[in-house]
């Protein structure tokens, strides 16, 4: 190699995005391990989870509101909604003041299959980040800081 390359941190281990990215695979990699048996992959789950928090205090929840508890591209949410449903896990309605919308429900076995999935992500998570033991609330604060901080860039 004729140029050197340059880079701002000494190493990999130095270099946060590189680290997140190492984390957020191997994190991915045991969700898959989880949620595989139920039919489901992680954007499936992450979008039915938060239509689950949403339909607590909201009976029209729509797609946009979807693509914004998950922070997900509308478009993106729009094809996994359309999965979500072929597999009978929601359902898609004329919103009743927006015809531009839809209002997604969970179905009975959405609900059922939502569940068996948040209970083993939810163990997979204990599981996953348990080596943090008291700094689990630190980490949580400082990933939920930067969320919003970049959120809307």
């Amino acid at each position: 190699m004729s140029k050197e390359i340059n880079f701002h941190f000494k190493s990999p281990k130095d270099s946060p995005g590189y680290l997140l990215g190492q984390l957020t695979m191997l994190w991915q990699r045991k969700l898959k391990k989880v949620l595989d048996p139920l039919d489901l992959t992680q954007t499936q789950f992450v979008l039915l989870a938060a239509l689950g928090w949403l339909s607590k205090k909201n009976d029209a929840v729509t797609q946009i509101d979807i693509a914004n508890q998950s922070n997900s591209d509308r478009m993106m949410v729009s094809k996994v909604l359309r999965t979500l449903q072929e597999k009978g896990f929601i359902t898609r309605q004329e919103h009743e003041t927006d015809t531009r919308a839809k209002t997604i429900k969970l179905t009975d076995s959405g609900e059922i299959i939502l569940q068996k999935a948040i209970v083993e992500v939810e163990n997979a998570d204990l599981d996953f980040f348990s080596s943090l033991d008291e700094n689990l609330s630190s980490f949580n604060s400082n990933m939920s800081q930067l969320i919003d901080k970049n959120k809307n860039e």
